[in-house]
């Protein structure tokens, strides 16, 4: 004989309060503005375990992941990584050129590719195609270096808590880099590097025109963009 599992009402109730939410968030619309997210974003995280954020992104992610911005996936990891915050919205792109022009013709659209960082040194180009930022950094937390970064349209602004991702094509040692950047007010770290380029994580939010970085090693240098950290 079959036995009915006996009902739980209170759990039930708080999953409808989840599903209330959810509609109700969806129904509100996208917020506006990658920095006004992220500021948001860290209020609500406040305070969480570990465990509870995760839940908390993941909810959050497929709510933003239903507003109808297009987004694309580049690389192995960074199809890992967008299927673990976003769900299973982003469409696979293998050519991290192919990505950045899908950004740049789907500006209307505020489309986003997140595309893993690798020898190629694919966000040099972005040097050449200042209408494109790096909007985020996966993963994000504050302990771990970033592996992947989101490519958008819209700058960034500063969050109270960021990374700020500077190229150059200096051929001094990376050390040598860092310390000349220390010298002029800057906390940096190498992070990536290949074809005659190196990228740079500076500590804060760095604006492409700030003087600390006049007289910075390298020929071809700049700012491509910043990502909060949570």
């Amino acid at each position: 004989m079959l036995i009915e599992p006996p009902a739980d009402e209170e759990r039930l109730s708080l999953e409808r309060a989840v599903a209330e939410a959810a509609r109700a968030r969806l129904a509100a619309g996208p917020r506006g503005s990658v920095d006004g997210d992220a500021i948001a974003l860290r209020a609500i995280l406040s305070g969480m375990s570990l465990s509870e954020k995760a839940a908390v992104r993941a909810v959050l992610g497929r709510l933003e992941a239903a507003d109808g911005r297009p987004l694309i996936a580049c690389g192995a990891l960074s199809q890992v990584l967008a299927a673990d915050r976003w769900g299973l919205a982003a469409r696979p792109m293998s050519e991290a050129d192919q990505a950045l022009f899908a950004v740049r013709d789907g500006a209307a659209r505020k489309t986003r590719a997140l595309i893993d960082l690798s020898a190629r040194p694919w966000w040099g180009r972005l040097l050449a195609l200042p209408m494109l930022k790096v909007i985020a950094a996966l993963p994000d937390d504050a302990t771990g270096a970033p592996r992947a970064l989101m490519v958008g349209t819209e700058a960034p602004g500063p969050t109270g808590d960021d990374r700020t991702f500077w190229v150059t094509d200096s051929a001094w040692p990376d050390a040598r880099i860092v310390e000349a950047l220390s010298q002029a007010g800057l906390a940096a770290e190498f992070l990536s590097g290949g074809g005659g380029l190196k990228l740079f994580v500076l500590t804060g939010y760095v604006q492409a025109e700030d003087i600390r970085l006049d007289g910075a090693p390298g020929g071809l240098t700049g700012v491509i963009g910043a990502a909060p950290v949570f």
